[in-house]
C-alpha cells in the first residue's frame, strides 16, 4: 500500500485525536508503518484540535506533510481551514450534523456522514459521534483491517471505560453511504 496521510480536524471534544489513535493502533496491529501527530489549542473542550496520521507499508519519511489524502473535518472551520491541502481525488468526510456549508472542491470524493444523528438513532449514544466517523472512514478508504478495530478498542479502552466498547463497536458499522 502506498502511504495514506490523513488530516482528521474539528474542535477539542469531538474526539478527533482519539479517531487519529485508533486509526494508527490498528494499523499498529496490522503490521503497518504510522504515524500520529496530534495538534491542539490550549482551551481543549471547544477549541480547535487536529491530528495527522500517515499509514503506509514503507517507511514513513516524515510525520508531516503539505497534502493529504483524506480529510476529515468535524465542524465548519476545519473544512475551510484544511480543504485546499486535500489532493485530487482524495476523499472527504464531513460531519453534517454540523458542517453547514458546501465543500468548494469538485475535484475530491464528498462523502456526508450524519454523525450525531446516527449516533443517536442507530446506537443510542450520542457520545459515539466520532465513532460513526471513524466507521465511514476505514469501510470506505482501505488503510487497514476493519476487523482489527476489536483488538484496538479493547487496548486503548481499558478499566471503566471498557463498558463503551459495544456502543463504539456498533457505531463504527452504523454508517452506510447513499449511493
Amino acid at each position: 500500500m502506498a502511504a495514506k496521510r490523513m488530516l482528521i480536524a474539528g474542535f477539542g471534544g469531538q474526539g478527533v485525536l482519539l479517531i487519529g489513535q485508533l486509526i494508527a493502533y490498528t494499523a499498529m496491529f496490522d503490521g503497518k508503518e504510522v504515524t500520529w501527530m496530534p495538534t491542539y489549542g490550549p482551551e481543549m473542550r471547544g477549541g480547535t484540535a487536529n491530528c495527522t496520521v500517515c499509514v503506509s507499508d514503507k517507511p514513513i519519511a516524515s510525520p508531516v506533510g503539505a497534502t493529504c489524502d483524506i480529510l476529515v473535518a468535524m465542524n465548519g472551520p476545519s473544512l475551510e481551514k484544511f480543504e485546499d491541502m486535500l489532493k485530487p481525488g482524495g476523499d472527504l468526510f464531513i460531519n453534517s450534523s454540523v458542517v453547514s456549508i458546501e465543500p468548494t472542491r469538485t475535484d475530491v470524493n464528498v462523502h456526508y456522514v450524519d454523525t450525531i444523528g446516527i449516533a443517536e438513532h442507530e446506537v443510542g449514544n450520542p457520545k459515539t459521534a466520532n465513532m460513526v466517523m471513524l466507521g465511514a472512514l476505514l469501510r470506505t478508504c482501505d488503510i487497514v483491517n476493519v476487523d482489527t478495530i476489536d483488538k484496538t478498542l479493547e487496548y486503548k479502552m481499558t478499566g471503566s471505560k471498557a463498558k463503551l466498547i459495544p456502543d463504539n463497536k456498533k457505531a463504527i458499522f452504523a454508517w452506510q453511504e447513499d449511493k
